[in-house]
C-alpha cells in the first residue's frame, strides 16, 4: 500500500482506492472535515493553509498569514487560524473565512494552489494584525521571503480604497525592513527606531582590507561601525557556534567595529540599558543625535 500524498480529502483517495477506508479511519484523522492527514502530526502553517483549500473542494483562495507561509515567510505560527477568501461564511473550527473582493494580477499559483499574491498579502496582514509589532514582524518575514516592494503594496491600497485598517497599514510601511532574518531581530530594530535612533541598516556583509568576508551583521550604522547582534539561544547552547562568535567578535574589533549583544532578557526588561549602550558607541565614534 502506497501512503497517499497528505493532506487530501478522504472521498478522493477512496474513490480513485488509493487506501482502504479501515486504514483511512485508523492511520489518518481529519484536520477539517473530509481532509484528513497522519494520526498525530503536528501541521506546519502551510499544511495547514493547504487542508483548509482542500476543505473549501479547490474553490477558496488562500490569504492572510496562511498565504504567507504558502509564499515562503518564516516564523508563521502554525497554531493561527487558517485564512481563505471564500463565499462560505460557515467554515468550521480552525479556518477563518474572508469575505473580499480580489482585482487581477492578486492571485498566484503555489503548487497548483491558489494564493493571494505577496502584495495582496502583506496588504492583508498589515491592515488586519492589530499589534504593531506583530504586524512590522510578520510583513518583515514576507519581504524577506518574496522581495515584495512597498510601492507595490501601496498599489493595491489604491484598488481597494475604503478598505478597513488601511490607516494603520500606512503607519507599518515606513517600518518594513526585509533584511530581518526574525522576529527578535525586528523587535530589536522597532527599539531602536522609537528611541529616535535612525533607522540601521540591516544585513550589513563586513570585509577585511583584503576584500575577504569577515561577518555578516544583523543590523548597525555602517558609518560609525558599530553593530548590533541579536543573540538567540543557540549562541549559548551550541558550543560550536559560541566558538565562531568569538573567532567573529574578535575578527570585527580588529576592524574597529563596536558590536552592541542584545539577548531577549534585556529588550525585555532592561531596555534603556540597550539603547544607552548603543548611543555610547554611537557618540564615541562621533555621532551628534543633533545632527552637528
Amino acid at each position: 500500500m502506497t501512503e497517499p500524498n497528505w493532506p487530501f480529502l478522504g472521498s478522493e483517495v477512496l474513490a480513485a482506492r488509493a487506501l482502504p477506508e479501515r486504514a483511512m479511519r485508523s492511520l489518518y484523522e481529519r484536520a477539517y472535515p473530509g481532509v484528513y492527514v497522519p494520526a498525530g502530526v503536528e501541521l506546519t502553517a502551510g499544511q495547514r493553509a493547504e487542508a483548509a483549500w482542500l476543505w473549501s473542494r479547490r474553490r477558496a483562495v488562500v490569504a492572510g498569514n496562511s498565504a504567507a507561509a504558502l509564499l515562503g515567510a518564516k516564523w508563521v505560527s502554525p497554531a493561527l487560524d487558517a485564512e481563505l477568501i471564500y463565499g462560505n461564511r460557515r467554515p468550521p473550527v480552525g479556518i477563518t473565512v474572508h469575505s473580499e473582493t480580489l482585482l487581477p494580477g492578486e492571485i498566484v499559483k503555489v503548487d497548483g494552489i491558489a494564493v493571494t499574491s505577496s502584495a495582496r498579502t502583506a496588504f492583508d496582514i498589515g491592515r488586519r494584525t492589530v499589534s504593531r509589532l506583530l504586524a512590522v514582524q510578520r510583513l518583515d518575514a514576507l519581504t524577506n521571503a518574496t522581495d515584495v516592494k512597498v510601492n507595490e503594496i501601496e498599489a493595491v491600497m489604491a484598488g481597494h480604497r475604503g478598505s478597513r485598517g488601511l490607516a494603520r497599514l500606512r503607519r507599518i510601511l515606513p517600518l518594513i525592513d526585509g533584511g530581518a532574518e526574525s522576529p527578535p531581530e525586528t523587535r530589536t530594530r522597532l527599539v531602536l527606531i522609537d528611541a529616535g535612533l535612525p533607522p540601521p541598516r540591516t544585513q550589513i556583509p563586513i570585509y577585511d582590507e583584503y576584500g575577504d568576508f569577515v561577518a555578516r551583521l544583523d543590523m548597525g550604522y555602517e558609518e560609525l561601525r558599530v553593530g548590533i547582534e541579536y543573540d538567540g539561544i543557540q549562541h549559548w547552547m551550541d558550543r560550536k557556534q559560541r566558538d565562531r562568535d568569538i573567532d567573529r567578535h574578535s575578527a570585527l574589533l580588529d576592524l574597529g567595529w563596536t558590536i552592541i549583544r542584545v539577548s531577549s532578557e534585556l529588550l525585555r526588561h532592561r531596555r534603556g540599558t540597550f539603547i544607552g549602550r548603543v548611543v555610547a558607541a554611537m557618540q564615541a565614534a562621533g555621532w551628534c543625535a543633533d545632527g552637528r
